[in-house]
């Protein structure tokens, strides 16, 4: 079957199924998902992604098709709205994922080092860095940059809005490597 006789065949069976046709729609999505979940598992190579999150993307996909059906225009192929579907249901489950990466545990063990006390010094030049700042910029880049903890986090315990946490953290940084540039230039 060439891509337009499959093109005519899913855009009958959409046709069918907008008009009530339980069997059509069914048909339908059986016969897509194959495809769905090859583009979505492209697409996830492609972004970086797992390829193991194609199936929430396809399980993300098949119920946007499902509410949005209606929004089809008949006139046109199926296939590329169903890709910018996959492609916005990716692009939104990056986006909730937000930039983290995982990476095992097992890939770096043998890299990680046992903190010996050889790095008392390093947490004292920090805190000597700290001292350097105001509250609650002091509290954010603490919280932030040395205990790990979330900018979402911060802002709750510190009863401050995401934005404002960033900006604070964003001022507070430039403020310290402006205050540290001098420094090594002999103003200390």
């Amino acid at each position: 079957m060439t891509n337009s006789e499959r093109e005519m065949e899913w855009a009958n069976m959409m046709r069918a199924a907008i008009g009530g046709d339980a069997r059509a729609y069914r048909d339908l999505l059986v016969t897509i998902t194959p495809h769905i979940r090859s583009i979505a598992r492209r697409r996830c190579d492609q972004f970086g992604v797992p390829v193991s999150e194609a199936e929430d993307v396809l399980q993300e996909v098949l119920l946007t098709i499902h509410l949005k059906r209606g929004s089809w225009d008949a006139d046109r192929p199926l296939g590329p709205w169903l890709a910018v579907i996959v492609r916005n249901k990716l692009i939104d489950g990056l986006r909730r994922r937000g930039r983290h990466v995982s990476i095992p545990i097992e890939d770096v063990a043998a890299t990680l080092g046992v903190d010996d006390g050889a790095n008392i010094g390093n947490r004292l030049d920090v805190e000597r860095m700290l001292q350097t700042l105001r509250d609650p910029q002091k509290t954010i880049v603490r919280s932030i940059s040395v205990e790990g903890a979330s900018v979402r986090e911060t802002a709750t315990r510190l009863n401050m809005t995401e934005v404002a946490v960033r900006v604070s953290l964003h001022r507070a940084l430039k403020a310290l490597s402006a205050h540290f540039r001098g420094g090594a230039n002999g103003d200390e």
